[in-house]
């Protein structure tokens, strides 16, 4: 055993509750297999996005917890089911005539409309590992594909024709009229036109694991399941695949809770135990819809990326997985921001607070010592204000506000720095609506310019400056210094939210903010 279980467990961080189960599920005995295998599994009928990361980052994290509270192995597979029949042309890719003509079958046989790999299958799961691979999982890529192919899934697709009544007791009541005349556990790949048909199936000899069906052209056909010559349909597959791995751990989606209990009822009858399940709820875009990733709704791995660390997208992975969040653009300021005040706090905590914070189950339990002296959201107002294209500008605020600041001082404020930029110009710059003040607000503007005139043009105390505002919004008789504050960033900034006024100003400087109300309070 490795690490204070009685602390890890006390801690209730939802990773931790989590792999409790695995510890109970092999208390007596460890795996026969010599290792817990969690499993996360990918669709690539679309372009991968966060919701498919956000999988493998919370499956992660269990496996850490577990790592800390047993000493079994353990090993991480990410299983893409790749071998499904594409159904529809998704929207958000180039090519579409390419497409077209290939539905139906599987998604490694249908042309790659970016030109860079084999398949529209292949393209997508490189897409994945590649970002997986840079965040710096440890995990093993399995194709459904390679995997039906190679025989892996051959003994437990017998055990699927040999229980093959017991399994359409389970299946046909939860379809219609119509779809249970021609339901059939496994779909045959067609040997003339590659199609993954959907068509009833006669179980000719259940022991060899031979079928018959009729082809499109109304021939009958006999196949084996094995080999690759079928595929199983979904609820089936993962129940199957569950099996055939003997997968210990995975967690699915809330739009897959009913799959999860029709595959588990598959996965008894077969036999075995079906593995431990988490339901998390799904993220939501902009507009509060479900994120897909046909339409492409929502944010891509890429986007987030562009405007954020890796370790801000593991955060927001991490925070209550089983209520929904919308997941865009505007979510991404705080996420940061977030995440180094939970990597400033883990310093100073004892082991048990330790295993509570995100910061550990991001780092995988070795946590680095950051130093970030300028938060994100005030770094995007810095930019705003000086109207900074780069990050030589903007050191050259911050090395005035604290000192010695530099690049290789803090070089993680230096990686965010371009982020902030870039964030500016793509989201903030473009929604800027300066506007002119009220009389009680230039009223509150005079009164602050008199009051930081009075003060040292060389003073970086946020606190003495924010009391200085504090007084200008009394001095023009707001009610509610709310108003006041907001009056500073709708004619200051042009925007409706900002930062704490006075650190602002420490940071950008008296004079320099002196010069911005005579700009815009005219």
């Amino acid at each position: 055993m490795t690490g204070n279980i009685d602390l890890a467990l006390g801690s209730k961080a939802w990773p931790f509750v989590e792999a409790e189960k695995l510890v109970k599920r092999y208390k007596k005995n460890p795996p026969e297999k010599g290792y817990v295998l969690f499993e996360t599994g990918y669709g690539p009928s679309g372009l991968p996005h966060i919701g498919t990361f956000g999988e493998v980052a919370r499956t992660t994290m269990v496996m850490r917890a577990f790592q800390e509270l047993c000493d079994i192995p353990t090993k991480l597979i990410c299983f893409s089911d790749d071998m499904d029949g594409l159904r529809k042309v998704p929207d958000n890719i180039p090519n579409k005539e390419l497409i077209a003509p290939a539905l139906g079958k599987p998604l490694t046989q249908v042309p790659d409309p970016f030109g860079t790999h084999n398949s529209f299958g292949e393209h997508n799961n490189a897409r994945l590992c590649s970002f997986l691979d840079q965040f710096g999982f440890t995990y093993e890529f399995y194709s459904a594909t390679k995997c039906y192919a190679a025989g892996m899934f051959d003994d437990t697709l017998i055990k699927i024709c040999q229980n093959y009544d017991k399994i359409l007791k389970v299946m046909l009541p939860t379809l219609g009229e119509e779809r249970q005349a021609t339901y059939s556990p496994f779909l045959p790949v067609c040997p003339d036109t590659g199609i993954v048909l959907q068509v009833p199936v006669e179980i000719v000899d259940a022991d060899q694991g031979v079928i018959a069906y009729t082809n499109e052209a109304g021939d009958r056909v006999e196949t084996s399941v094995t080999g690759g010559k079928v595929k199983c349909q979904w609820k089936v597959d993962w129940a199957m695949r569950w099996v055939a791995l003997n997968v210990d751990y995975e967690m699915s989606g809330k739009d897959l809770s009913e799959s999860v209990k029709l595959s588990s009822a598959i996965c008894r009858i077969l036999g075995a135990t079906p593995p431990e399940n988490l339901t998390y709820e799904l993220f939501l875009d902009d507009k509060g819809q479900k994120i897909s990733k046909s339409k492409g709704n929502g944010l891509s791995i890429e986007e987030w990326l562009a405007y954020a660390s890796p370790e801000s997208l593991a955060l927001y992975m991490f925070q209550s997985p089983r209520k929904a969040k919308r997941l865009y653009f505007d979510v991404i300021p705080k996420a940061v921001d977030e995440y180094y005040t939970f990597m400033d706090k883990y310093q100073e905590q004892e082991l048990a607070d330790q295993y509570k914070n995100p910061a550990w189950h991001i780092h995988n339990g070795n946590v680095p010592e950051v130093k970030m002296p300028v938060s994100f959201a005030l770094l995007l107002n810095l930019v705003s204000a000086a109207n900074a294209d780069n990050k030589d500008a903007l050191w050259g605020f911050i090395s005035r506000y604290v000192d010695g600041a530099t690049a290789d001082a803090y070089p993680e404020l230096d990686r965010i720095m371009e982020y902030a930029i870039k964030y500016y110009e793509d989201f903030v710059l473009p929604a800027k609506a300066f506007r002119n003040p009220t009389d009680q607000e230039r009223q509150a503007f005079e009164s602050l310019t008199a009051r930081l005139k009075a003060l040292d043009p060389d003073e970086q105390d946020s606190e003495i400056i924010m009391t200085e505002v504090y007084s200008a919004g009394k001095d023009a008789g707001f009610e509610n210094l709310r108003d006041w504050f907001k009056a500073c960033y709708e004619v200051l900034l042009g925007q409706s939210q900002g930062p704490r006024m006075g650190g602002f100003i420490a940071l950008y400087g008296i004079d320099k903010t002196l010069a911005l109300i005579e700009e815009k309070v005219k």
